[in-house]
């Protein structure tokens, strides 16, 4: 059948493939993340004090960042579908088992498992975007699927805090991992690969062949260790690995310890953190669809991809710093609105991951976001240990926002002077 006008339109495979990975990474970041709204009342059950609940919010991300290379590889070399449905599956069940948590020690045990079987899903998003949508496109894809990360806590932050109020802690960890499961199902029989889906047209295929997607694979399944290596060899490496773990620091800081900086440092009830939480998570969600489409905006005016990669990146870090403001004001409201335009710049920043859609050699997407990922996941470990041992020195958060906007000025220094121009690495 031919098609007489083969304008993009025709058909939309890859927005349904898009709404797969965004709903995926939703429930991904939501398990994760259940723990930092069940700390203030779990750390009271287990009398875990500021220190101790550091090390646990930080063990997540010792399997998880150590995970990322070799989960890249496997990704490679098995593929997106069979890699994520193994990640999903593991990550719901570990999330289901923290409800039995009744001891410091297995509830570290738990975070380090959920930290591995979680450690693929960014990297298969990251080999999707790339093999599914032209480059001028990727910003907005990777925007979409990375407002999961923040829309799940956005808009069921009351639910949780209202079920967190009335049946305990462990009801969050059974939500989690129950919705975690149910879409696993959806996953496997949604997903496939461009030239096994029966809903892509010709038009849609050619805009996406032109565009530089990678419809035909990414690349042989082989696993080579010396890629990692490889890939260090080259300043683009460096650039976007500081600058994500810097930007992911504060991002970590709301997953983490805000609540309890609600909690303990503000003197917030239940009531009022469920409904003053939400605002900052949806302002982080608008401002990742903001810097998407500011980037793609960009590319599509004529703009190298350089600046159309870098500008709202590095906007986005210069004005979370602002975040050490909070310090200095008395008012809840205007501390949630300074928290809010924080979490706002860091979410325009959170395009890291199309970066890696554009840098990586061709065959290398899962080994690329692999190496990306371990930097950038090493803020989950450092930054739990660095305000918990802040918190429990000092008995106050206003430490720990300093170190978090000083972590956001180096991410702006690495994404403006050591990242240099945006262009695929070459490696024979």
């Amino acid at each position: 059948m031919s098609i007489a006008n083969p304008i993009v339109g025709t058909t939309h495979a890859r927005h349904g493939i898009l709404a797969l990975i965004a709903t995926g990474t939703l429930i991904n970041y939501l398990d994760r993340t259940i723990l930092g709204v069940a700390a203030p009342a779990l750390s009271k059950d287990l009398a875990i004090d500021p220190a101790l609940m550091g090390v646990i919010f930080s063990a997540f991300s010792w399997s998880y960042a150590a995970a990322q290379i070799p989960g890249g590889a496997f990704l490679d070399r098995f593929g997106s579908k069979l890699t994520y449905m193994l990640s999903l599956v593991g990550w719901s069940i570990v999330t289901l088992l923290h409800a039995l948590a009744s001891s410091v020690g297995l509830l570290i045990g738990l975070r380090v498992a959920l930290g591995v079987a979680e450690a693929p899903c960014f990297p298969a998003n990251s080999r999707i975007v790339a093999t599914w949508f032209p480059q001028s496109e990727r910003a907005f894809a990777t925007g979409v699927y990375t407002v999961g990360e923040y829309i799940g806590l956005a808009f069921l932050s009351p639910i949780l805090f209202a079920l967190l109020a009335h049946y305990g802690w462990h009801s969050l960890f059974l939500l989690g991992g129950g919705l975690g499961l149910a879409f696993s199902l959806v996953w496997w029989r949604g997903y496939r690969e461009p030239n096994d889906h029966p809903g892509l047209g010709a038009a849609e295929r050619a805009h996406i062949v032109e565009g530089g997607g990678l419809v035909d694979g990414t690349g042989p399944a082989r696993v080579d260790w010396r890629d990692a290596g490889r890939l260090l060899r080259h300043r683009q490496m460096w650039g976007i690995c500081i600058g994500q773990f810097a930007g992911n620091s504060t991002l970590v800081f709301f997953l983490t310890w805000f609540p309890t900086y609600l909690a303990n440092e503000r003197q917030m009830d239940w009531i009022k953190i469920g409904w003053f939480a939400v605002l900052p998570f949806i302002a982080a969600s608008i401002g990742v669809l903001a810097g998407g489409l500011w980037s793609d905006g960009m590319l599509k005016r004529g703009a190298s991809a350089t600046l159309a990669r870098k500008l709202p990146i590095v906007t986005g870090l210069l004005l979370a710093s602002t975040i050490v403001t909070a310090n200095y004001v008395e008012s809840d409201n205007l501390v949630i609105a300074i928290l809010s335009l924080a979490f706002f710049a860091q979410g325009m920043a959170a395009l890291g991951w199309t970066l890696v859609s554009d840098i990586a050699p061709r065959g290398m997407l899962g080994v690329t976001g692999g190496v990306f990922n371990f930097a950038a996941n090493l803020a989950g470990i450092i930054t739990p240990l660095v305000i918990g041992a802040i918190v429990s020195a000092t008995g106050s958060f206003v430490g720990g926002l300093v170190y978090i906007g000083a972590l956001a000025l180096l991410g702006a220094f690495a994404y403006i002077v050591i990242l240099g121009e945006v262009k695929r690495i070459e490696i024979a």
